[in-house]
């Protein structure tokens, strides 16, 4: 599985959907990318893999980061992915 994850204004928590293909998850990364890079103003309806009854509804100009990384089984209760400020 791989995770989108969706940093947005003024929220401490991210949104997150799964895509169960690399090249989905790339596809959906780059669509959100392009998104910001064009300041789109808008909708943007999200859906997930894993629950595929989890819908997400951003407004666009409210995302400010995107990532994408793959959701491993090592990876469950450790450090998440992404930049840290730790040394």
């Amino acid at each position: 599985m791989y995770v989108i994850e969706l940093a947005l204004k003024f929220s401490p928590f991210p949104l997150s959907v799964e895509r169960k293909e690399l090249n989905q998850a790339e596809a959906l990364y780059h669509q959100i990318k392009h998104s910001l890079e064009k300041g789109h103003q808008g909708l943007l309806e999200l859906t997930c893999d894993k629950i595929e009854s989890k819908r997400i509804s951003v407004v666009t100009k409210e995302i400010l980061a995107v990532q994408l990384y793959e959701k491993t089984a090592t990876s469950i209760g450790t450090k998440r992915p992404g930049f840290t400020f730790e040394a």
